[in-house]
């Protein structure tokens, strides 16, 4: 194995690596933005990835097609066709370089698609809490209000007696005299 190919095999090693990694951590960051939105509505995060590892894989057979035709090649090639091969081992190595670039940059941009959605759901969930407890407050509003109109029409005497009966204090104006039976009931 000539040193050229040795090169170029360890280059491509680096890149796989690197491109692995960047797939690990990007799973791994995945993960960990889907384990904290728990019950919130689901992120389909799967044609990013599919979209990120077709390009792995075919950048994965550009590369093994590159590298078998080389290889090819330098085992037929001397002299001067050599150094020109040398040539396109370069060219060669800077089309598996830039094909490990646009694969990181897939995945960055995939990384950055989930968290976009990640963000979009936490907002979501934000607004829903938001009407949850506006709706609450109304409820109880006008059960409140409701609750009043039991005794909006008594006369105060009435009010006292009904007061008297459940030992509540009966001094005070009607609105107070129906506030605290209304809080009565509540309990």
């Amino acid at each position: 194995m000539t040193s050229i190919t040795r090169q170029y095999s360890a280059a491509a090693g680096h890149a796989r690596n690197a491109v692995e990694k960047t797939a690990d951590v990007w799973t791994e960051g995945a993960r960990t933005v889907t384990d904290r939105l728990k019950g919130l509505p689901q992120v389909d995060l799967v044609p990013a990835v599919e979209r990120y590892f077709d390009l792995v894989q075919r950048t994965v057979d550009i590369n093994r097609r590159l590298a078998v035709r080389w290889a090819e090649a330098a085992g037929t090639l001397s002299g001067v066709v050599r150094e020109r091969a040398g040539a396109a081992g370069d060219v060669m190595r800077e089309k598996a370089e830039a094909a490990g670039d646009i694969a990181r940059e897939q995945a960055l941009k995939a990384e950055q698609t989930a968290g976009e959605q990640a963000a979009k759901a936490d907002q979501a969930q934000k607004e829903l809490a938001r009407r949850a407890r506006q709706a609450e407050r109304e409820h109880a509003r006008w059960a409140h209000e409701r609750a009043r109109q039991r005794y909006e029409g008594l006369p105060k005497a009435e009010l006292s007696d009904l007061l008297a009966r459940r030992d509540l204090p009966k001094t005070g104006n009607m609105d107070e005299l129906i506030e605290r039976l209304v809080e009565a009931d509540s309990r």
